[in-house]
């Protein structure tokens, strides 16, 4: 088969098509043949040398696809719901950017009635990173203020519409320019802020009528969480899920004490398949629904030819994307 090889830690160009024996799929899992691959940052982080590959998984980078089912145990298959021949999209710990990709039969769901595989392939990172963050961990409950920074992101994207779609009372998201503010009010926010010519907790306070926020998602970390703390609700919670901003963070304790403040993060990656099987029933019964109903809707940026995954690294790594980035075999 083909595959996308990151040839050497370093920039886009060092993403390669090469050849790669087929891989074969073991007990509890299916083979998928790819037609779409989504991309992420930890895709880029792995290329760089900065996110090592889990024990066990592919070396080759990508952790979502789209395609068919040809492979896998027939009655294992049947017991999921599956069978050779439908289409699935399914969240994997690696190996994504190929023709071919075994994934864990829990990990898989069904393409969403309505959608291309181009659109499943954009879902499976986002969704089950702000399903298992937003209302697992922070515990997001109807009528509830949630803000997300990074909102053009693949995973703001996906949140602002989710949090939405599920009865949160105010979404709030941040972005880096005017345009970026207005794509996240047409997706669904109640409030934009430019995170760049405004203070993003003043501003949260004050579209909360100074009571503040109740659950934050966090892809930055370093200075921004002292500042989170600060427009947080009493009760509030802050979800902390990647550090672009750097590991190190000053915290106001006392104000975590007055306000009974929540600090929590994860990583999805190396997750065992059990947990991840769970948040994908969680969202087969919660959340495809409301994709088939048109109340979610994928957001696509740009598709790549996989032999271009060097120009849509570059892309992603630009930050001029709004949605997500897609490559196709």
């Amino acid at each position: 088969m083909k595959a996308v090889e990151i040839s050497a830690f370093g920039p886009p160009g060092v993403l390669r098509l090469g050849d790669r024996p087929a891989p074969v799929p073991a007990a509890g899992e299916l083979l998928i043949r790819v037609t779409a691959s989504g991309i992420n940052r930890p895709d880029v982080l792995q290329r760089t040398g900065n996110y090592p590959v889990p024990p066990g998984a592919s070396d080759i980078p990508g952790l979502e696809v789209a395609g068919e089912i040809v492979g896998g145990d027939d009655p294992e298959l049947a017991a999921a719901g599956f069978k050779k021949g439908d289409r699935v999209c399914a969240l994997v710990a690696g190996g994504g950017y190929a023709e071919l990709c075994v994934a864990p039969i829990g990990q898989c769901l069904p393409v969403p009635k309505g959608l291309s595989d181009i659109e499943a392939a954009s879902l499976p990172e986002t969704f089950f990173t702000v399903w298992s963050n937003v209302f697992d961990r922070g515990r997001l409950q109807p009528g509830e203020t949630f803000l997300v920074q990074g909102g053009t992101s693949g995973i703001g994207v996906t949140a602002i519409q989710m949090t939405k779609a599920l009865g949160a009372g105010k979404v709030i998201a941040t972005a880096g320019s005017d345009d970026k503010c207005q794509a996240c009010l047409k997706l669904g926010a109640d409030a934009a802020i430019n995170y760049k010519t405004q203070d993003f907790a003043q501003e949260a306070k004050q579209v909360t009528g100074g009571k503040g926020v109740d659950v934050i998602l966090d892809m930055v970390a370093g200075g921004y969480v002292a500042r989170e703390l600060e427009c947080l609700a009493e009760d509030g919670r802050v979800v902390i899920i990647a550090v672009q901003g750097g590991t190190k963070s000053e915290v106001n304790a006392g104000l975590v004490l007055r306000r009974r403040l929540t600090i929590t993060g994860s990583t999805l990656r190396p997750r065992p398949v059990a947990f991840k099987a769970a948040i994908a029933a969680a969202l087969k019964k919660n959340v495809w629904p409301l994709i088939e109903g048109g109340k979610i809707k994928p957001v696509i940026h740009s598709t790549f030819p996989a032999a271009d995954a060097s120009k849509a690294h570059e892309l992603m790594e630009s930050n001029q994307h709004v949605g997500k980035i897609v490559l196709t075999w």
